[in-house]
């Protein structure tokens, strides 16, 4: 027996990366899984896929009133969704970061607000939004990730605050850099991949970068019925990227 067992969680952004690290883990402990993403034709047999773009509210609320059908309720809801995007305030124009704050804000908002009414009626209802270390660090060149970073950490602590006395609990990771399939598609258009992938490793003081198996395992944690009184906190996955500070070897 499992926490999780009997539990049915959401995984947005869950086909790849930290989202299907997650969404595999949350099945071998007992949950019923349903994964939001774009495209969902690859995903493993224990994993149930909703085509969802959570940059459309239309598209966001019949994905959750489909998990919920399916399921017959929601009692968590993992926020991963996001884009990543590279340079400073002079180098993004108004487009880019409204595409960027449209996914990594607003589309936890969409999500959140549309299994809102669903968690009310679990006893276990629990909400994890995947942020990021560039919240509290400044990061080159990460203007506009940053900000949304930001942004998302300081909408964990008001979803916190306002569904605290309905049972909601409202926490977030912040993961450091994390190999992910996204990493390695950056790191094949640097002009040196070894330097820089040399490069992010070190920028953890661990000396690597961080698993998606090992940001998944901190997710299942805030969001286990297990940690009922956990909420509104943002627990730090980054190899002591944030408060750590190492002489140089």
């Amino acid at each position: 027996m499992s926490e999780f067992d009997g539990l049915t969680a959401i995984v947005t952004g869950g086909a790849s990366g930290i989202g299907l690290a997650t969404a595999q883990l949350l099945a071998s402990r007992g949950a019923k899984v349903a994964v939001f993403d774009l495209h969902i034709d690859s995903l493993p047999p224990e994993l149930h896929g909703f085509v969802a773009d959570i940059s459309s509210r239309e598209s966001v609320a019949a994905a959750v009133a489909a998990a919920a059908e399916w399921a017959g309720g929601i009692d968590i809801v993992i926020n991963n969704a996001g884009i990543s995007a590279i340079g400073t305030v002079e180098e993004n124009d108004d487009a880019e970061w409204q595409r960027v704050f449209n996914i990594n804000v607003f589309g936890v908002a969409r999500v959140s607000a549309a299994a809102i009414p669903w968690l009310r009626k679990s006893e276990h209802a629990s909400i994890v939004n995947v942020c990021s270390v560039a919240a509290l660090n400044g990061m080159p060149s990460r203007a506009v990730y940053g900000s949304t970073k930001g942004a998302v950490l300081s909408l964990t602590f008001s979803m916190a605050t306002d569904y605290v006395r309905e049972g909601i609990r409202v926490n977030c990771v912040c993961p450091g850099t994390a190999d992910t399939p996204f990493v390695s598609g950056y790191l094949k258009k640097a002009a040196d991949p070894v330097a820089e992938r040399a490069a992010l490793d070190a920028r953890q003081p661990i000396g690597r970068m961080i698993t998606p198996e090992e940001i998944a395992h901190s997710i299942l944690y805030l969001a286990s019925p297990l940690t009922s009184s956990t909420t509104g906190t943002a627990l730090d996955v980054d190899g002591g990227l944030t408060h750590l500070r190492v002489r140089p070897l």
